[in-house]
């Protein structure tokens, strides 16, 4: 199986990346940088999602696009100027479509999966979240268009998880105080790890999860169903 991890050298892309290679699929990784995964055996593509993706077009199949990039912007809407909603939408969404759209063809010859990302806080409303929510927001109804557009060739599928230690949250988890009340407000009582989240998004790009498709699927411990 050949899967593209886009942003998968840190956090949540890292240990998919990681996780595919322990089950034998070659991996390609595009990324800003390779300096946490330049020991791993992966074919490497410098690339920053808001800008030229035409370097993705080059693939003659792909079974699988894992798209990770994503953001934390949290203010209180008043301080949220069209910049940082623009901000967002360039990372969640608009690097999301350009490296579906850029990768497509290749997919379509590799009966492809795509799992994108989504956050609990589209589904819960939190507060300080209305700019990475409405990008977010944005994901699950491409998800759904998409799937249905593309089905039966390509299937694809959104993860929300809910907080997770990875770089990216690390200034939300920067203290004890902190990390256990990030704890405490889920029923599970504990944050997520990267291999949560990737343990799903790897399933769902891989046979075992070949009759899932169009859904939007919760790993945020208990969060968004329960309290």
């Amino acid at each position: 199986m050949r899967v593209l991890v886009v942003g998968g050298s840190k956090g949540i892309g890292k240990a998919c990346t990681e996780l595919l290679l322990e089950q034998g699929c070659e991996v390609i990784v595009a990324a800003r940088s390779n300096s946490e995964i330049n020991h791993l055996p992966i074919e490497f593509i410098q690339l920053d999602v808001t800008k030229d993706l035409s370097e993705l077009e080059d693939f003659d199949n792909l079974n699988g696009l894992i798209y990770c990039p994503g953001s934390i912007n949290l203010k209180p809407f008043h301080r949220l100027s069209s910049e940082h909603f623009q901000q967002d939408l360039n990372v969640n969404l608009f690097g999301a479509i350009k490296t579906i759209q850029a990768t497509l063809p290749a997919l379509k010859k590799g009966n492809g999966s795509i799992v994108l990302f989504s956050t609990v806080a589209v589904s819960q409303g939190m507060t300080f979240h209305a700019s990475v929510a409405t990008s977010k927001g944005a994901i699950e109804g491409l998800t759904r268009s998409l799937a249905s557009e593309y089905a039966p060739e390509i299937r694809v599928n959104a993860i929300a998880p809910s907080l997770t230690a990875t770089p990216l949250a690390a200034s939300l988890l920067s203290s004890e105080k902190k990390k256990e009340a990030s704890e405490m407000r889920h029923p599970l009582k504990r944050i997520g790890k990267p291999a949560d989240i990737a343990s799903l998004a790897v399933h769902l790009v891989s046979e075992n999860g070949s009759w899932i498709t169009g859904q939007i699927i919760g790993v945020d411990g208990g969060m968004s169903r329960i309290r």
